[in-house]
């Protein structure tokens, strides 16, 4: 595998490589200089002696940092010496062990609830969505996916939906327990009245203007042998009684029609419940219905309509839908600010839901480490990750050097009062 598929960014690679070539030369000029000074004192007596002894002791110091530093990543000087250029000869062990620590330590139950719960997602939330410009933001991109996501949506994969999908599932399913239930509530809440209005309303409007299609429909209804003046009249009074009786049951809310109205739905729903006759023909019903083939047409031009209707409300900054939005959005950002139920009671569902992730995907995750590792190149693998770390790596090298000339200064010192 090549160098720009393991790091994607050339620039920043340059720049750590410029700070490992700084920290190297600063080891290695140590080294020189421990070795300068250890050639300069070489022999000597004295405060020089201690000077002689602490530069050999950052020379060795020096030295072996550097041979344990250069081991990781190749062989020392190009000598094939044992447990040496470790990362290239051992990168399977070494992703499999990175796996492991990640799952071990980081994709426990115990760590992740209680990091969710340091973190306060649900308040930072809350916070930052208080601000309306936010709000408005996260509107701003939804409406851009949902744009994007509805104009993707052909009319061909609609009809397959409710071809393949949605009828299938509709016809399996028994309608009578459904609408038994819902027309069971509707006359209970009384929510059908509005519609018992509307259609009183229209029936008076086409009884008052189609007197003459009305007495027509009536009147083929009359025997063969009844005078046509007689017929005339009778299907005139009878349109005059239909006009006042459906004015009647409209301007009052309680007539007695409006009564028995109420009482046959409350038993078509009490039948469509536990009446196994009415449930059969219930079921014809919408088997016809949904076996009809205009259905789909509807469904496919319902659909298109709202799509251009929600497009349309979707394009519009400033609309009323956009608006809604941000708004909803900054009272719910108020809302997680002030209650701390709310906030307890949403980290919770954030903390399960990456729990059950993680416990049924963690390992996935975790392989995606391994997976990367083996398709890497040893020897590129190492200058990637010497690139990475060898700066800090460095500091081994320029530590062992220190360190190991106050230990070689304190070896002299005793060993100068022993004797």
């Amino acid at each position: 595998m090549s160098l720009s598929l393991i790091t994607p960014d050339p620039a920043l690679d340059e720049e750590r490589r410029r700070g490992l070539r700084r920290m190297r030369t600063l080891a290695v000029s140590l080294l020189l200089f421990a070795a300068v000074v250890y050639l300069l004192t070489l022999g000597q007596d004295g405060f020089l002696g201690f000077v002689n002894a602490g530069a050999e002791a950052s020379m060795v110091g020096a030295i072996a940092d550097w041979f344990a530093v250069t081991a990781l990543f190749k062989h020392p000087l190009g000598l094939p010496i044992p447990h040496t250029a470790l990362i290239p000869r051992r990168k399977e062990e070494l992703g499999r062990s990175l796996e492991e620590f990640v799952g071990e330590n980081f994709l426990q139950e115990e760590i992740i609830r209680d990091r969710i719960a340091v973190a306060q997602i649900s308040r930072r939330v809350g916070e930052w969505l208080v601000r309306p410009e936010n709000s408005r933001r996260v509107v701003d991109e939804a409406a851009s996916v949902l744009k994007i996501g509805l104009s993707r949506v052909r009319d061909v994969d609609m009809v397959l939906l409710v071809q393949e999908a949605l009828l299938p599932r509709l016809i399996e399913e028994p309608i009578s327990p459904v609408a038994g239930s819902l027309l069971e509530e509707i006359v209970r809440d009384g929510a059908h009245h509005g519609l018992v209005d509307l259609a009183l309303d229209e029936a008076h409007r086409w009884l008052v203007q189609n007197e003459e299609t009305f007495t027509e429909v009536v009147g083929e209804r009359a025997p063969w042998w009844s005078p046509p003046s007689l017929n005339d009249r009778v299907t005139h009074r009878i349109h005059v009684e239909a006009v006042a009786w459906v004015a009647d049951i409209r301007d009052d809310p309680y007539h007695h029609a409006r009564d028995a109205l109420d009482s046959m739905l409350k038993q078509l729903a009490h039948d469509l419940l536990h009446d196994p006759a009415t449930q059969e023909r219930a079921e014809r019903l919408k088997n016809r219905v949904l076996s009809h083939p205009q259905l789909v047409v509807t469904a496919t031009s319902l659909w298109n309509a709202f799509r251009k209707a929600l497009l349309a409300s979707l394009d519009d900054p400033e609309g009323p839908v956009r608006q809604r939005g941000v708004l909803e959005l900054t009272k719910f950002g108020a809302s997680l600010v002030a209650d701390e139920s709310l906030r307890r009671k949403l980290d919770g569902y954030a903390a399960d839901l990456t729990v059950f992730v993680v416990s049924r995907y963690g390992d996935e995750l975790t392989a995606v480490i391994t997976h990367t590792v083996d398709r890497w190149d040893g020897k590129e693998a190492a200058r990637k990750i010497e690139l990475h770390v060898g700066r800090d790596l460095q500091f081994i090298r320029i530590n062992g050097t220190i360190v190991g000339g106050l230990v070689g200064l304190l070896i002299h010192t005793v060993s100068v009062l022993v004797d």
